[in-house]
């Protein structure tokens, strides 16, 4: 039976320190035939010379080059834009994370039950260790209500490193690439949020990724109690951290895919950006009926604090 060809994209930035483990659970994934294509944006530490190792091991299965700094949006963006379009299933990778030998058939396998015709993807919990791979805890947990439209536009539920996606994803994102990518939150949060628009994204529970948390990438929040995730949630208000983003993002979506989205769609966005310009009581009124929704009780309430504060 043939094997499914999967497109591994990995962007690098001074990740010399753990590139060899996570480059090894690539290299031994099961049931699948993988090429990877590493993008380097402009590393200073020995990551380059550890990758051409590998290139040398593995000619023609290991793609890499070395490119000037812009930034981990960006340069996901441009994997895609440079990547060859005849895979069957393209994968996301960070590159100090360790992967399970049967993390991309286990998602194929789920992709391959669903409609096939239209945009998918493929995401899941992950297994957070320590930088010695000691495990922490699972997260995120299994989101607990459906992966649409009205949440993704406010809520990224999908983890970047454990995304896979169909070809028609692929070939549809990569065709209309928003004109200002310096609007996007993150680069995996605007793919999901046009599977989510578009398609249909399947989340998985088990975690086939062990998602190393060090010094250079700790996750904010995940490990913080009830107490913990407030005081950064207000502190981050306070202090002007993520004003308008969403707002600035969701702008952005609507002018990329304008055309292609209902009718429905495009006047729940605008009257979302709108209400932003109403006074405190139009805000509080919208924030209660408003059909943009988060997971978790804390979250949405974070969120229509937001709206009534006029800074999505």
């Amino acid at each position: 039976m043939k094997q499914p060809k999967v497109l591994i994209m990995m962007s690098t930035y001074n990740g010399e320190r753990y590139i060899s483990e996570q480059m090894d659970s690539l290299i031994a994934q099961v049931q699948v035939e993988t090429q990877i294509y590493i993008r380097d944006d402009g590393s200073t530490d020995s990551t380059m010379e550890k990758l051409r190792l590998y290139a040398e091991v593995y000619p023609g299965r290991i793609h890499i080059r070395s490119e000037h700094n812009l930034g981990v949006i960006r340069s996901f963006f441009e994997l895609m834009q440079s990547s060859p379009s005849t895979f069957d299933y393209y994968a996301f990778c960070d590159q100090d994370d360790v992967w399970e030998q049967d993390k991309l058939i286990r998602a194929i396998t789920l992709l391959q039950t669903m409609n096939s015709s239209i945009p998918l993807l493929y995401c899941s919990s992950t297994q957070m260790v320590d930088q010695n791979l000691t495990p922490i805890g699972v997260w995120p947990k299994v989101p607990q209500k459906q992966l649409t439209f009205y949440n993704a536009l406010v809520e990224n539920s999908c983890v970047g490193c454990t995304m896979v996606m169909n070809d028609i994803t692929f070939n549809q994102i990569r065709g209309s690439l928003p004109s200002d990518f310096n609007e996007l939150i993150m680069h995996d949060w605007w793919i999901y949020l046009y599977v989510c628009t578009f398609g249909e994204v399947i989340f998985d529970e088990h975690p086939a990724i062990m998602y190393r948390q060090h010094q250079g990438n700790v996750l904010g929040g995940s490990r913080d109690g009830l107490i913990q995730k407030w005081r950064k949630r207000l502190d981050r208000f306070m202090n002007g951290n993520n004003h308008y983003i969403l707002s600035r993002q969701a702008r952005q979506f609507l002018t990329t895919y304008e055309d292609h989205l209902t009718r429905t769609q495009i006047e729940e966005m605008r009257n979302l950006l709108h209400i932003l310009e109403k006074s405190v009581i139009h805000r509080l009124w919208y924030a209660c009926k408003t059909p943009f929704h988060r997971q978790s009780l804390l979250d949405d309430v974070v969120l229509k604090f937001v709206i009534i504060a006029g800074k999505l």
